[in-house]
């Protein structure tokens, strides 16, 4: 008996009441909504960190493009070289015989004497061609450019800002060749001819003031050897791998020579790898004067408004190279003399020390200067970097997206008012908006060939043209401009066509005065989007030849064109460093166009929607 109410007692002691079994559900379902919310919330975090990231990444390399080094010097405009017989400064000679003239004027020289003017020095022909490469190969069309414009200045000298050449112009902004100051200790003397670049000077530098420098020099070379060795590391086991697939025998003759052939390259670079780590080891653990050889960074020393280069360190002098001659020998007290370190070595960049050196003397004397980027938003595009710009994209996009609203929203528009209002319900129809919507989905490409197939080669319509580029986006906008329309028609409530057919409009009428009216805000939204989405393709026209080079801005519809995302695509593959810039640019702009015309739709939206 005490058995059977024991269990009866337990039983129900056990058993659960309704109300904890609905307490217990309502808690695991508000922890499963709180789960379900932190995931949704992360979700967002961590999309937007992306598209942060991304705007960070280009903007921080865009940025310096719209600032621009140019090169400021008295340039003389000899009047023999120019205008010998003086008919050009009468106004004697039309446009076609003043460009005739102009064209055989060697403007370069003008410039190049300009700079040597500023280094008088510099006598040597190797060293004054390394000097003229700091100008830009657009300089002499600046000038021609200038006395196109204003012949009056032949005969007489004009202070002109010259555009640098595109390896100078990231070295001003920093993009190139890393710079570390280091402030001098001790008093320096320097000991030898100073008067002319390349000659050899002895640098003593009282209680140790080089000492520092010497550390410095030796931790850079041993941080070079360990970057070596790692290389080593890395085709040592490339070379084992290819002999262990060897030894299996399971290649083919084809596959065992290029095995071979992989493992005689690693055994190559593996012994030309070795002996630079052998060099360097020996360089650091040598005598108390450190050698400073091609692995090392290059250091040069300013003192006394001259630049030298230290080829020989130690802790009490060094030797060096006169790169800028000094203005006087005169000793240099602590602080007022420092060292620059060259982080890259000369041989792994494209400018010499000798270049960095003129550059530096030019910028201390405030003739090299960043000013706004004007021709990056006027030119054309241009194989040199600092001469191109994105006008001729920029007008080859604006043609092209002209024409294509032409010829998109008075089709897309019809249709979706056939469709949607007039259009009987059979599987015709049916079938028509299966495609419609499968389109929309279609790659963007596709159309591109299909241009290229239909306009290009059956047609003849010009191709690089922004109106061959129209009739392809036109067709792939399309899809997307009449599901639009068709929804902006469907919102429109069915009293607004009662009332109108109930006072005595025909159909079309009401089609036409009412209800298209209502609906044309949510049409231009979603034309907008199109538009935008138009605005950012490139893979269609790839297709169709809008990848040429084009160098002139286009004046028309059927002027050879490019558009902004191809001049993208076209820079982004260019090798040089001040493309690298300009592509991010470009990108820049291209978005800022992008978020002006979404923005517009959502602004569009709101001041015309009507909430029914």
């Amino acid at each position: 008996m005490s058995n059977t109410s024991t269990a009866a007692a337990n039983t129900s002691g056990s058993r659960r009441s309704p109300r904890e079994i609905v307490e217990t559900s309502l808690k695991r379902r508000y922890r499963s909504e709180r789960l379900f919310r932190l995931l949704g919330a992360s979700a967002v975090v961590l999309g937007l960190s992306f598209v942060l990231i991304l705007f960070l990444n280009i903007v921080s390399n865009g940025y310096t493009a719209f600032l621009q080094s140019y090169l400021e010097l008295p340039v003389a405009f000899d009047a023999e070289m120019i205008d010998p017989t003086g008919r050009l400064r009468e106004g004697e000679l039309d446009d076609s015989e003043v460009a005739q003239q102009l064209r055989g004027v060697n403007f370069l020289k003008l410039a190049q004497d300009a700079l040597r003017a500023e280094f008088p020095s510099v006598t040597g022909r190797t060293e004054r061609r390394e000097l003229g490469e700091l100008l830009s190969p657009g300089a002499p069309l600046q000038l021609r450019q200038m006395v196109t414009k204003d012949p009056g200045v032949i005969g007489h000298q004009r202070p002109v800002r010259l555009l640098v050449d595109d390896d100078i112009d990231m070295f001003m902004k920093g993009r190139s060749t890393p710079i570390s100051r280091i402030d001098g200790q001790g008093t320096a003397t320097l000991e030898g001819e100073l008067d002319k670049p390349g000659n050899a000077v002895v640098v003593r530098v009282s209680d140790d003031g080089l000492l520092p420098l010497l550390e410095r020099a030796r931790g850079r070379l041993s941080d070079s050897a360990e970057r070596l060795a790692r290389q080593q590391v890395l085709l040592q086991r490339s070379r084992d791998d290819q002999t262990a697939l060897l030894k299996q025998g399971d290649l083919t003759p084809d596959q065992e020579g290029e095995a071979e052939r992989e493992i005689a390259r690693n055994e190559r670079d593996v012994e030309r790898l070795e002996n630079q780590i052998q060099a360097l080891r020996a360089e650091i653990e040598g005598a108390d004067e450190l050698v400073l050889g091609v692995e090392a960074p290059s250091f040069l020393l300013r003192i006394n408004d001259g630049l030298i280069k230290l080829v020989a360190i130690e802790a009490g002098g060094a030797r060096g190279v006169v790169l800028v001659p000094p203005v006087s020998s005169a000793p240099a007290e602590a602080g007022s003399w420092q060292t620059l370190e060259l982080t890259t070595p000369q041989d792994a960049r494209r400018l010499s020390d000798q270049q960095i050196a003129w550059v530096l003397q030019l910028e201390q004397a405030g003739l090299i200067t960043k000013r706004f980027n004007w021709p990056f938003f006027t030119n054309g595009t241009s194989r040199e970097p600092e001469l191109a710009g994105i006008a001729g994209a920029v007008m080859g996009s604006f043609y092209t997206l002209a024409l294509t609203l032409l010829f998109s929203f008075p089709i897309a528009v019809g249709a979706a008012l056939y469709l949607e209002e007039f259009a009987p319900k059979n599987r015709i129809t049916d079938l028509i908006e299966v495609n419609i919507n499968n389109l929309a989905a279609v790659p963007s490409i596709v159309f591109g060939l299909l241009g290229l197939a239909v306009f290009i080669n059956f047609f003849g319509v010009p191709r690089s043209t922004p109106l061959v580029a129209a009739m392809v986006l036109t067709l792939m906008t399309l899809p997307t401009i009449i599901i639009a329309s068709r929804a902006a028609l469907k919102s429109v409530p069915p009293s607004i066509r009662e009332a109108a057919l109930g006072v005595g409009a025909s159909p079309l009428q009401t089609r036409l005065h009412h209800v298209l009216p209502l609906a044309l805000p949510g049409m231009m939204t979603g034309t907008i989007i199109g538009m935008a989405q138009a605005l950012g393709e490139s893979a269609p026209l790839l297709m169709i030849g809008m990848i040429a080079f084009i160098v002139d801005v286009p004046q028309g519809f059927t002027d050879a064109a490019t558009v902004l995302p191809v001049q993208i695509f076209l820079w982004a593959d260019s090798p040089e460093r001040g493309f690298v810039e300009r592509t991010s640019a470009a990108i820049m702009v291209l978005l800022a166009f992008l978020i002006l015309m979404n923005l517009a739709a959502v602004l569009l939206r709101r001041r015309f929607e009507r909430r029914w």
